[in-house]
């Protein structure tokens, strides 16, 4: 069972951060302390606060801390029907991930992962990381579609995560956004953090960190545009969240303000967003390994009903 802990915010702890404070007043390691505060587990007079909030002395604290074996979350080996296999070595393999699979287990998911399908199709995956999503470099939303690079080599782990953290990958989507951009070539450089209101949400807020999104719109449809993007940062959710602050959510997201009736006229249940392309330096070899993803059928044809003249 979990344990609660609600006590009040000292004085000393007046301006810091959640992690830190959670740290010091619970005997936490900082890592743990955020990711209770990720999975919603922390709340500052009954709100739901991120990791990186800052503490008001006086204000109440509520620690709801799980119990260490509900924490476990082990890699099941499940095959995953359509992800396709599209490049493979000793070092690592890259997939392209249909929508509905988490790239590695997590608490409150159920559903399939891609670590699980690589292991239930016998997949021998590199071993650094946490135990449920070794050899994972990067991930895509359970709702994003596409290209995905797993490392089967401590090496290739080494190196890929180095690359994606120093900006070196090539990482490539194509998204239908509602509306049309202004301007149809451009950069979106704000700073994405927890939504100041839903825990589970990202937004751009002041304190944020540092995401930059280049963007070119590629077609013009009717209540729509297909724009092309390529990422600078990383941040969870960025896309979604940069094209929601400009008022031009992807197609079909919900969660960050599409309209739902034409996510039902073009037979949406997702975002309409996909990883076309992922391009990185071979970690053995040096040489450039671009790979791509064609859309999948529910994307496909979303795009056809708009370029019919969806009215």
């Amino acid at each position: 069972m979990p344990e609660t802990r609600s006590l009040p915010v000292p004085d000393g702890l007046a301006g810091e951060r959640v992690d830190a404070a959670l740290s010091r007043l619970l005997g936490l390691s900082r890592t743990r302390a955020a990711e209770i505060a990720a999975d919603g587990g922390v709340h500052v007079d009954g709100r739901p606060v991120g990791k990186s909030d800052r503490l008001v002395a006086g204000a109440w604290l509520e620690v709801e801390i799980p119990d260490v074996r509900e924490r476990q979350v082990e890699v099941v080996p499940e095959p995953v029907p359509g992800m396709r296999i599209v490049h493979d070595d000793d070092d690592l393999v890259v997939v392209d991930k249909p929508v509905g699979v988490a790239a590695h287990p997590s608490p409150g998911w159920t559903g399939p992962t891609v670590v699980g399908a690589l292991a239930a199709a016998g997949y021998r995956i590199s071993t650094s990381g946490a135990a449920e999503r070794q050899g994972v470099v990067h991930r895509l939303d359970a709702g994003t579609s596409g290209l995905m690079v797993v490392a089967k080599s401590e090496h290739a782990y080494t190196v890929l995560k180095r690359a994606f953290k120093e900006r070196t990958v090539e990482k490539v989507y194509h998204a239908l956004v509602q509306g049309h951009p202004e301007p149809t070539t451009g950069t979106i450089d704000a700073p994405i953090g927890r939504h100041p209101s839903s825990d589970w949400k990202f937004a751009v807020v002041a304190d944020g960190k540092p995401s930059i999104t280049h963007y070119e719109v590629l077609e013009m449809l009717p209540a729509a545009s297909l724009v092309e993007v390529h990422l600078e940062t990383g941040r969870t959710h960025q896309i979604r969240v940069h094209f929601s602050a400009l008022r031009h959510p992807c197609v079909g997201d919900l969660t960050y303000g599409a309209d739902p009736a034409l996510a039902q006229r073009v037979g949406l249940s997702r975002q309409w967003l996909h990883a076309v392309r992922l391009g990185f330096e071979h970690p053995s070899t040096g040489s450039w390994l671009e790979l791509s993803s064609d859309y999948p059928d529910d994307l496909a044809r979303a795009l056809g009903v708009l370029g019919d003249g969806y009215r």
